[in-house]
C-alpha cells in the first residue's frame, strides 16, 4: 500500500500522446481555460502535436506563475507530470493570482524522444538576437566532429573519446562543459545548436507571453522543468537572472538558500548562449523571476554519448521509428532524460510541489 503522503506517479506518461491526453484531462477538470497550438509536423506515429495552454484564475490576475514543460523536448516528461499532478491537486489559487500551464512548449522533441526541435535546434539556445553577430564558439569548432562523429563504429567513438579526454585534461572541466554545452551557432546537426532564427517553439512562447500580457502583470514566476544533469533526483532551482538582480532576490527570497546562479558559478550548469530564460526576461520584463528547475538523472557523459547518437541518426536523413536501432538510441535518450524508477518520480513530484508552493506564496505577498 502506498502512504498516503507520497504523490501519485500515475500522472507520469510513457509517451508524449499519454502526457497530452492526461494533461488535458486534468486541465479540463480543473476547470481551466485550454487552447492549443498545433504543430504543423506529426509525431513519430503520425499523431497530432500541440503546445497546450491552460489558464486558471482571474482574468486579471495582478500576478500570475507560469508553469513550462518540454522546453527540450524528451525531458518533458517530469514537467508534464509536475503540471499534470498540480492541476489534479489544486483547489483554490491565492486571492490575486493567476497560474498559466504551458504544455509541450516543444512538442515535436517530446514526441520524438529528441532534445532539440523539428529543425534541430536547442530551444534553450535559439533566444538571441538573430540580426546580429552570432556567438562563437572556439571549443565547439575544434571538437565538433568528436562531439558528433560520421559513424557510430566503436573505433570511430573510441578515438573521438580520446581527443575529448585530451580536451578536458588540457582545458579543465568547465572549459570542456562550455565548448560541448554552452551553445554554438555554426553546426546545424551538431549538439546544442541555436539556429540561424527564431523556432517555431520560440515564436509560440513570444506570442503566449503576448496573449496573456505578462508584462503589464505586477509580478510574473516561471518555472522552467528540465531534466538530465546533477545528482539523481535532486530538483536545482537555476536563476540566470543578473547577480544582484531583483529576479535574483526574490527567487532566493522564495526558493530559498538551494537557488543557484550559474554566472557566479555556484550551479551545475554553465553560463550558455540564448537561454529561454533571456527569451521570456525580454518578453516580460522587470516583473520576471525565472527558475529552471532543473532534475538530475545520471553523467554528463552518459548524457554526451546519447545525445552524439541522436544527432547522428538524425543526420543520416529520414528517420525508420520502428527500426532496431533508432529504438534503442531513442531508448537511451528517454533513459538519460526521464528514468522512470519509483523514487525519481516521487523525488520530482515531492520537489516540484515544493516550489510551486513556494512560488505562489511568493506571488500572493506580491499581489497584496
Amino acid at each position: 500500500m502506498k502512504p498516503d503522503f507520497l504523490p501519485d506517479v500515475n500522472v507520469f506518461s510513457a509517451d508524449y500522446r499519454r502526457a497530452r491526453q492526461l494533461f488535458v484531462a486534468a486541465a479540463t477538470q480543473a476547470g481551466a481555460r485550454i487552447s492549443s497550438f498545433i504543430h504543423p509536423m506529426h509525431g513519430p506515429e503520425c499523431e497530432t502535436l500541440a503546445t497546450d495552454v491552460a489558464w486558471l484564475g482571474e482574468a486579471d490576475a495582478d500576478t500570475v506563475l507560469v508553469l513550462l514543460s518540454a522546453t527540450h523536448g524528451v525531458e518533458g516528461f517530469s514537467g508534464s507530470a509536475a503540471q499534470t499532478d498540480f492541476l489534479k491537486q489544486v483547489k483554490t489559487l491565492p486571492h490575486g493570482v493567476g497560474v498559466l500551464i504551458v504544455h509541450a512548449v516543444n512538442p515535436h522533441g517530446f514526441a520524438w524522444l529528441r532534445r532539440v526541435t523539428e529543425d534541430g535546434v536547442d530551444l534553450n539556445r535559439n533566444y538571441i538576437d538573430f540580426t546580429h553577430m552570432l556567438p562563437i564558439n572556439k571549443g565547439y569548432e575544434e571538437l565538433a566532429d568528436a562531439i558528433v562523429p560520421e559513424s557510430l563504429d566503436a573505433d570511430v567513438l573510441n578515438a573521438c573519446d580520446l581527443r575529448l579526454s585530451a580536451y578536458l585534461h588540457c582545458h579543465g572541466s568547465e572549459a570542456y562543459e562550455k565548448a560541448v554545452s554552452a551553445g554554438q551557432y555554426s553546426f546545424p546537426e551538431g549538439l546544442f545548436y541555436g539556429g540561424r532564427a527564431p523556432t517555431w517553439s520560440r515564436l509560440i512562447c513570444e506570442q503566449i507571453m503576448s496573449d496573456f500580457r505578462l508584462n503589464e502583470r505586477k509580478r510574473v514566476a516561471v518555472i522552467d522543468f528540465h531534466t538530465g544533469i546533477g545528482p539523481f533526483g535532486y530538483g536545482e532551482p537555476v536563476c540566470d537572472h543578473p547577480p544582484g538582480s531583483t529576479g535574483v532576490r526574490l527567487a532566493r527570497d522564495w526558493f530559498g538558500d538551494s537557488v543557484t546562479e550559474p554566472a557566479l558559478g555556484t550551479s551545475i550548469s554553465v553560463a550558455k548562449h540564448g537561454l529561454s530564460d533571456y527569451g521570456w526576461m525580454h518578453g516580460v520584463g522587470e516583473p520576471l523571476v525565472f527558475i529552471a528547475l532543473e532534475f538530475g538523472t545520471y553523467s554528463f557523459e552518459r548524457m554526451k554519448q546519447a545525445l552524439r547518437a541522436d544527432h547522428w541518426l538524425h543526420a543520416q536523413g529520414v528517420v525508420d521509428w520502428h527500426q532496431a536501432q533508432t529504438q534503442a538510441i531513442k531508448g537511451a535518450m528517454r533513459k538519460h532524460f526521464y528514468p522512470a524508477t519509483a523514487d525519481w518520480q516521487e523525488m520530482v513530484l515531492c520537489r516540484s510541489r515544493q516550489c510551486i508552493r513556494q512560488a505562489l506564496a511568493g506571488l500572493e505577498a506580491e499581489s497584496a
